[in-house]
């Protein structure tokens, strides 16, 4: 198989997995013989494998290059990655009916949590991920990957929120969604969420871990180092 081949395949196969989670009888199915925790972490793990796969054949793709790279660019990357992880930590399992990753149940619409941040924390995660990786990335490959990364977490962020609409109709949607936030942070600087505790220090404590692992494990794994 060659590089471009292993590279279209990886990615098409990735992209078919996510049309799951937006179909609510192939999803519905899933969670009753699984469970919505085994659910949950099977999609993770899934999803975890098959983007490492997409990552690893963009980088085994013939290199054509379309910019190139500028000191700067890597600042960028370790400022947005830090972000980007906290965002998804903070998402995955957390009380939240309006994103894919998050739970239905235990969602208070005067106690948003995460949702007070951002109704969509892991797609926003992603955005950040594919955006900062694509300014940093002038090859065509890796500006195909994140670009196309980018634009599925736009994409997929406007037509989950537009099934959810149809879904409760518009009279339910400005209930549960009265205290939070179409882009981060939105419902803070409007005033119309205060948050009432502090950040659960498990995930947070997790999501440094992980982004330390991240950034160790970048050249030995990936190949580049992410110092500047």
């Amino acid at each position: 198989m060659t590089g471009w081949a292993e590279f279209l395949i990886a990615g098409l196969i990735f992209m078919a997995s996510h049309a799951v989670p937006a179909n609510p009888r192939i999803k519905g199915r899933i969670v009753a013989l699984l469970g919505a925790r085994g659910w949950v972490w099977g999609f993770s793990l899934l999803s975890t494998g098959l983007l490492f796969w997409v990552i690893f054949a963009a980088g085994r793709a013939p290199f054509v290059e379309l910019w190139p790279q500028a000191g700067w660019m890597r600042w960028l990357l370790n400022i947005a990655m830090p972000l980007a992880v906290v965002l998804g930590t903070f998402g995955v399992a957390a009380p939240n009916p309006f994103a894919f990753e998050g739970r239905a149940d235990g969602f208070d619409p005067d106690r948003p949590g995460i949702a007070g941040v951002v109704r969509q924390p892991l797609l926003w995660a992603l955005i950040l991920w594919s955006g900062a990786h694509l300014i940093a990335n002038g090859d065509l490959s890796h500006a195909i990957l994140f670009g196309v990364f980018l634009a599925f977490s736009l994409m997929g962020m406007r037509a989950m929120e537009a099934r959810k609409r149809r879904l409760w109709g518009e009279a339910e949607w400005a209930r549960l969604a009265a205290n939070t936030s179409d882009w981060p942070f939105q419902a803070l600087i409007a005033g119309r969420w205060r948050p009432r505790q502090g950040p659960s220090m498990l995930r947070l404590g997790l999501a440094v871990v992980l982004w330390a692992g991240i950034f160790h494990l970048h050249a030995p794994v990936i190949g580049f180092s992410p110092l500047p």
